[in-house]
């Protein structure tokens, strides 16, 4: 698990761990994995990220 002491050891809100475990299986790197995970901690984070993926998708044409 990654640790809560932050710098070196790494930083991720317990809360969110599951999703870092995901993301790491799917190719992110630890240090990406971290930063979204982390950045969805609350709701708020997670909607922008939802809406900011549907309009890179929609910009791609997908």
């Amino acid at each position: 698990m990654v640790s809560d002491r932050g710098g070196r050891a790494g930083f991720v809100y317990r809360s969110r761990f599951r999703a870092y475990r995901a993301l790491r299986r799917k190719g992110a790197s630890k240090e990406k994995a971290a930063r979204i995970s982390n950045g969805g901690r609350y709701f708020t984070g997670r909607s922008r990220m939802a809406r900011k993926g549907a309009r890179t998708r929609r910009s791609r044409g997908r």
